[in-house]
């Protein structure tokens, strides 16, 4: 099955995905990644599924969703590899352009310094580019690249593609704790998304067992001062933590925004006791919540901010 969901996606609101890549075909080796190890390491472009193949599955399942009462916000290629191995993307784009509904690209950016790449990722309404790094080491400890991938090329090809595209370009940063969380990563992966400008960036941590049992998530903190840091270089800034719910909905329920809201933002000491005011509510929400360890105190550049308790997951598959 090439087509799955409609899925809620934190970004993209309802998404229908699209595996247009066989699991596990990549040009990254990424440690955080939920699949595991690749199988296949390549950065040439290949025609996995015929265009019409992987447009006819879309449909159905478009009309099955439809005949369903669901609604679709997005046709999103999020395979089991990089998408943009796929020669046929331009044309598979194109072809899904008649049903009216907007086309994402979660991209890990290996190829974008290919005009073939550019041309095909232009078509879609919404791109993601990974920016887990920004400097040679860091960049080949933790996404582990094909040998003939180079950073430099990928930033450049990235540049380009931002000047160009006139879609919603968005960023993605996953942080490994001891890898790629610390303040000096973060300043790099930060002014080099000064330079990109990106609409929105998203900070993200693994929430599933990763394919090295190490490659686990920062604590509070780290998250914190990454969201802080990237913050003061791009306008919209998101957690990617992995929590479901009605997460940017007033509920009524004031200990329900403050955990979906600091799920997504970190909250800062004022805003939270604005909050509880307009709910006529009292700082023991906030008192009770950490004791309970579902909120965390942390520290950034002379203010207090509160965080949600990131999910832990256990180092062993079960």
């Amino acid at each position: 099955m090439i087509a799955f969901g409609p899925v809620p996606s934190r970004r993209l609101g309802r998404s229908l995905g699209i595996n247009n890549i066989p699991p596990k075909v990549c040009t990254y080796s990424c440690v955080y990644c939920q699949l595991g190890r690749t199988i296949k390491m390549q950065v040439e472009r290949e025609a996995f599924y015929d265009p019409e193949d992987v447009v006819r599955d879309v449909q159905e399942k478009v009309e099955e969703t439809k005949e369903a009462g669901e609604s679709i916000d997005y046709l999103t290629f999020v395979p089991d590899g990089e998408p943009t191995l796929d020669a046929n993307l331009y044309r598979e784009i194109e072809l899904l352009q008649p049903l009216g509904i907007d086309v994402a690209v979660i991209s890990n950016a290996s190829l974008v310094w290919r005009q073939d790449v550019r041309d095909a990722l232009a078509q879609a309404d919404w791109v993601s580019l990974k920016v887990d790094a920004a400097s040679e080491e860091t960049w080949r400890q933790v996404n582990r690249p094909h040998r003939r991938l180079q950073l430099r090329a990928i930033q450049d090809g990235m540049m380009a593609f931002a000047e160009e595209y006139d879609g919603v370009l968005a960023t993605e940063t996953m942080l490994v704790n001891g890898v790629n969380d610390s303040e000096d990563a973060m300043n790099e992966v930060a002014a080099f998304l000064a330079r990109l400008k990106p609409d929105r960036a998203y900070v993200a941590i693994p929430t599933r067992p990763p394919a090295e049992p190490w490659a686990q998530a920062p604590d509070e903190e780290a998250v914190n001062r990454a969201y802080q840091i990237i913050g003061k270089q791009v306008d919209y800034v998101e957690y990617l933590i992995g929590y479901e719910g009605n997460t940017f909905a007033s509920t009524g329920d004031v200990e329900e925004d403050l955990l979906s809201i600091t799920s997504v933002h970190p909250m800062r000491e004022q805003a939270i006791q604005g909050l509880l005011e307009r709910r006529d509510a009292e700082w023991t929400v906030v008192e009770r919540l950490v004791a309970e360890d579902q909120l965390v105190e942390a520290e950034h550049g002379g203010h207090r901010y509160y965080v949600r308790r990131l999910h832990r997951h256990r180092d062993d598959r079960e």
